[in-house]
C-alpha cells in the first residue's frame, strides 16, 4: 500500500517564503498547492518551522487531560453554545454523511474495496474533543457570539499551570503553516496572495484535538470518526502517535491510509467545505475517517512496552482554520466556472448549487447535521 509521501504532492513553505513572490520557483509551488487540492482535496507540506518536540509536548499534555476522571472533564463543557470551546465527550457528535443523501451517493459510488466503514447506523462517534479558541477577535459586533466565545482552562492544576502555553505554542505553528497554504492557494487560484487569509482574519479558528480511549475503544475496525468533511476552510494535522486516518482521493476515489515520514517537519492540510463554497467546487472538501486498523493495533502494543505509564489514547493534532463568522460567503464567478469546466471533463454530472450566505450561517447549519447545534 502507498504511503502518502508517494500519494499526496509535497508542498515547500521553505520556498515560498524564501524567495520572491513573484519568482518561477514560487509560483510553480503555488500551482503545485492549488493543483494538490483541487485533483487531491489534501496535500502534504513540508515547513522547517515545526518542531516535533513541540508536538510530542502538545500530545502528552492532551493525553494526561483525556486521561482524567469524566466528572473533571464534564466541567469544561459548554453544550449552550454548540460546544465551539471547551470538551466535547464521546458519543456526542455523530458524522453527517449517516443521514446525508448527497454523502451516501458518493459512498455508493466508491469501489466497494475502498469504501469507509459502515456509518448508516448513525451511531455518534465514540472520540472526545477539546477545542480552544486560536483567533483574533473581531473590531465590530460579530452576528455569531455563541462561534466567537472566550475559551476554556481546564480547572486540574496540574494541566491548567501549562494548559495556555502549550496549546499556543503547538497552535501558532500550525495557524502559521496554514495561512501559508492559504495565500499560495490564492496565488494559484489567480486570487491576490491575501484574498483567502483576509477572508480568515476574524475567524473562529480552533486548535481542536480529538481523543479516543483505545482501551475503551481498541477493537479492530472501531470507527472512531466516522466519513465526514470538515465545515471549515482548512484543517491542518501534525503528526498522531497512532495510525488510523484515512483519506479519499477525489481524482481516484480511492482510500489513502495517512502514514507521515518516518521523520521530518511535515504537515498534512486537507480542503473543507468553506473553500469548497468560496470556489464553486473547483476544490472540494476531502472526505475522511478515524478507524482502528491493524497498524492502530500494533503501535498500542508497541507503546505498551515503550511507553508502559503513559495513557493509551490516541490524540489527533488538529487545528480548523476558519473564515470571519462574518464574511460573506458565495462562489467566486470565474472559480465556478473553472469547477463546471473541470466537473464536465471529470463527467460529473452532479451539480451544487452554492448560496450565498454568511459564513456563521453556514457553520450553524453544518453543526446541525451533527448533532452540536438544536
Amino acid at each position: 500500500m502507498s504511503t502518502l509521501s508517494e500519494t499526496l504532492p509535497v508542498i515547500d513553505l521553505d520556498v515560498f517564503l524564501s524567495q520572491p513572490t513573484q519568482s518561477t520557483r514560487v509560483l510553480e509551488e503555488c500551482n503545485k498547492a492549488t493543483n494538490a487540492f483541487i485533483i487531491y482535496g489534501a496535500l502534504l507540506v513540508h515547513d522547517s518551522r515545526v518542531s516535533e518536540e513541540d508536538n510530542d509536548t502538545f500530545l502528552d499534555l492532551v493525553e494526561d487531560y483525556f486521561a482524567q476522571p469524566i466528572e473533571d472533564l464534564q466541567k469544561d463543557e459548554r453544550p449552550e453554545i454548540h460546544y465551539q470551546v471547551g470538551v466535547t465527550l464521546e458519543n456526542t457528535e455523530k458524522p453527517k454523511c449517516a443521514v446525508d443523501e448527497p454523502c451516501l451517493a458518493i459512498i455508493a459510488n466508491l469501489d466497494p474495496a475502498e469504501r469507509p466503514l459502515d456509518v448508516s447506523g448513525h451511531h455518534p462517534d465514540p472520540k472526545c474533543r477539546f477545542f480552544w479558541k486560536m483567533g483574533t477577535p473581531p473590531p465590530y459586533e460579530t452576528e455569531y457570539p455563541a462561534l466567537n466565545a472566550p475559551n476554556v482552562v481546564p480547572q486540574a492544576p496540574c494541566i491548567s499551570e501549562k494548559w495556555e502555553s502549550i496549546m499556543e505554542k503547538w497552535g501558532h505553528s500550525m495557524k502559521n503553516a496554514v495561512e501559508n497554504i492559504a495565500e499560495m492557494t490564492a496565488i494559484g487560484l489567480g486570487l491576490p496572495r491575501e484574498f483567502i487569509k483576509d477572508a480568515g482574519k476574524y475567524g473562529p479558528h480552533l486548535l481542536g484535538p480529538t481523543a479516543s480511549d483505545l482501551v475503551k475503544y481498541g477493537q479492530k475496525d472501531t470507527i472512531l470518526a466516522g466519513f465526514h468533511t470538515d465545515l471549515n476552510c482548512f484543517t491542518i494535522h501534525g503528526r498522531s502517535r497512532y495510525p488510523g486516518l484515512n483519506i479519499w482521493a477525489r481524482n481516484t476515489g480511492r482510500r489513502i491510509p495517512v502514514r507521515f515520514p518516518p521523520t521530518g517537519r511535515y504537515l498534512l492540510v486537507q480542503a473543507g467545505k468553506q473553500i469548497e463554497h468560496l470556489t464553486g467546487g473547483l476544490i472540494k472538501a476531502g472526505f475522511h475517517e478515524v478507524v482502528v486498523n491493524e497498524a492502530t493495533l500494533q503501535i498500542v502494543e508497541r507503546r505498551k512496552e515503550s511507553h508502559p505509564d503513559r495513557p493509551n489514547i490516541r490524540i489527533s493534532s488538529t487545528f480548523f482554520w476558519h473564515l470571519s463568522s462574518d464574511y460573506e460567503l458565495g462562489p467566486i464567478p470565474k472559480l465556478s466556472e473553472c469547477a463546471n469546466a473541470f466537473n464536465s471533463s471529470q463527467g460529473a454530472n452532479q451539480h451544487t448549487t452554492y448560496e450565498r450566505m454568511k459564513v456563521g450561517q453556514q457553520v450553524q447549519n453544518e453543526l446541525k447535521h451533527i448533532a452540536l447545534m438544536a
